[in-house]
């Protein structure tokens, strides 16, 4: 790999995730099941996905929220700990990438330093789906590698399953219900993200100076591409998607109850078009540019960390990647997609918190993150280096 040495380091991770694990027999229970159809797409997703455990911000009794995204992702950044000094009211800069905010204004960052009650700071809220925390680790990293800032703490968070509860699926009124009857993949592509999602907080903080008593990850670079100008939207909230492949945006129907009628706010997967041009798109089109520019060689990664929502991606992401001449073996990737959940902007940080707590990491290990977004066709890589 091409030298790269920055001033930004990662002294440490941290994530939350709210409540006790949730297997796949009693998820059901929690978010309950809209109709016999919904349990059978329940059980065909589960099979293909792998999870067998994650976590949901629901009371598994009531149903009823316990953490908004601004607390849970308060409380993983209050589990950061440089050093034992450190508290959130020394933080400069506070960045907060989340595909699900609590509130569409204000911006998600805001409240989120609300929560921590700590003192003033510069924030920034990065909007979008799995990639938001990927953008908010790049600013961090820039401000302080820019000398903007001495230190800064960067997040991803999720709160899926107040979206996948069964009392946000149950209102289809006639014209709806007719809909589904007519085009039974709307009515996969609406349950599909119900079985996949759920809630957690990660948090890193990143200095000038790495930490003097236990391992650091320089940050070497963060690359980040969009295929939107090439590819249509593939998943969604707060729109419909119109037969010619366009977003109709909840503010274009006559009124709010009739963007309700329409499942505007139901989180949506258009699962045919993720299929067709997700690997494509993140590895084939994106990957090559990135080795070549960073001079990358598969066999000088140590730890890959793929983000990746199911495990039916895991074998595809590989054979693609071996393609390309960047084979990386099974026993080099570390993922916990099967005991914490696929936690969108959130799992980067959370599989990054698990490996930096291993003990496995050792002196000069590089590290490849791989953070792909189906939003309408993204990807981020970002290359650590353990000191």
């Amino acid at each position: 790999m091409r030298g790269t040495v920055s001033d930004a380091f990662i002294t440490d991770v941290a994530a939350f995730l709210p409540n006790k694990p949730v297997s796949n027999d009693t998820m059901a229970q929690i978010l309950g099941e809209v109709s016999d159809e919904s349990n059978r797409i329940r059980k065909l997703i589960l099979r293909n996905n792998g999870i067998k455990l994650r976590y949901y911000a629901l009371d598994p009794v009531s149903g009823v929220q316990t953490h908004t995204n601004a607390q849970m992702t308060a409380e993983a950044v209050r589990r950061l700990k440089p050093r034992q000094d450190f508290a959130p009211d020394q933080i400069e800069l506070l960045c907060c990438g989340t595909a699900s905010p609590d509130q569409l204004l204000p911006g998600h960052a805001s409240m989120v330093q609300g929560e921590l009650a700590a003192g003033k700071c510069e924030v920034v809220s990065t909007s979008g789906i799995c990639v938001s925390g990927a953008t908010s680790l790049k600013y961090a990293f820039a401000s302080v590698a820019a000398g903007l800032s001495n230190n800064a703490v960067a997040t991803g968070s999720e709160l899926a399953s107040t979206f996948m509860h069964t009392r946000n699926h149950e209102h289809r009124n006639d014209s709806t219900q007719k809909t589904l009857e007519e085009n039974p993949e709307l009515g996969f592509n609406a349950e599909f993200l119900r079985w996949m999602l759920s809630d957690g907080a990660g948090a890193v903080i990143i200095e000038k100076r790495p930490s003097e008593d236990k391992p650091s990850l320089r940050i070497d670079w963060i690359e980040q591409v969009s295929f939107a100008n090439q590819l249509e939207t593939c998943m969604y909230t707060g729109a419909v998607k119109t037969a010619d492949g366009r977003l109709k945006g909840w503010r274009e129907f006559g009124s709010l109850s009739e963007a309700v009628d329409n499942h505007c706010f139901s989180v949506q997967q258009d699962v045919r078009l993720l299929n067709k041009e997700v690997i494509a798109a993140v590895i084939d089109r994106a990957l090559p540019e990135i080795i070549a520019k960073h001079e990358l060689s598969p066999d000088e990664i140590n730890w890959y960390l793929p983000h990746y929502s199911s495990k039916y991606f895991r074998q595809r992401v590989y054979d693609h990647m071996k393609g390309l001449g960047f084979e990386i073996p099974y026993e080099r990737w570390f993922t916990n997609l099967t005991e914490k959940g696929n936690t969108g902007a959130g799992a980067m940080y959370i599989i990054l918190d698990e490996l930096y707590r291993s003990g496995k990491l050792r002196k000069d290990d590089r590290l490849l993150c791989f953070i792909p977004e189906s939003g309408r066709f993204s990807v981020c890589y970002a290359h650590l280096t353990v000191v």
